[in-house]
């Protein structure tokens, strides 16, 4: 298990990048989350304190933000758009398809080993493209069932190589 203080090095490494300046709380939650993959609750306490800024105040812009997340995400994150384009074009059998191919039951949005995360999204602005999928930042349109469940075999295929 990692130490507390291998825990808080990227924070404070973040912090003294920002010049501890609590007008770039924004871009200190960026850099954490891009680092830890969400923003950890006693991050979050970290860095009010660091900043000497009130926990409601860094917690508010956390959650302000449909950017930031509070719980964490796997590795791959999965977009499923379900804007009206989307949707009537199925878009809600992508995400049965995503859901099913990685065994994950109706709450639930992680993998158990954080290795995908699916989220849906309400417009990702390609709907000539609809229904639209995004992994990594990676935009697929036209997409069906069948290529969405190819495409994530072919990432967990790559990952069993590494």
């Amino acid at each position: 298990m990692e130490s507390d203080y291998g825990k808080f090095e990227a924070v404070c490494r973040i912090l003294e990048e920002n010049s501890f300046d609590k007008s770039k709380l924004i871009a200190i939650l960026q850099s954490v989350q891009e680092e830890y993959r969400y923003l950890p609750e006693d991050i979050l306490d970290f860095i009010a304190s660091s900043l000497k800024i009130s926990p409601a105040r860094v917690y508010g812009v956390a959650t302000f933000f449909a950017h930031f997340t509070l719980k964490p995400k796997g590795k791959h994150i999965i977009k499923v758009c379900d804007g009206i384009a989307c949707h009537v074009k199925k878009s809600d059998r992508l995400i049965d398809a995503v859901k099913n191919r990685l065994g994950l039951k109706e709450l639930e949005y992680s993998t158990k080993d954080m290795l995908f995360t699916i989220e849906t999204v309400s417009c990702l602005g390609a709907c000539g493209l609809a229904p639209v999928f995004l992994m990594d930042e990676e935009v697929h349109g036209q997409m069906t069932s069948d290529r969405v469940v190819k495409l994530i075999d072919k990432v967990m295929s790559q990952e069993e190589v590494k």
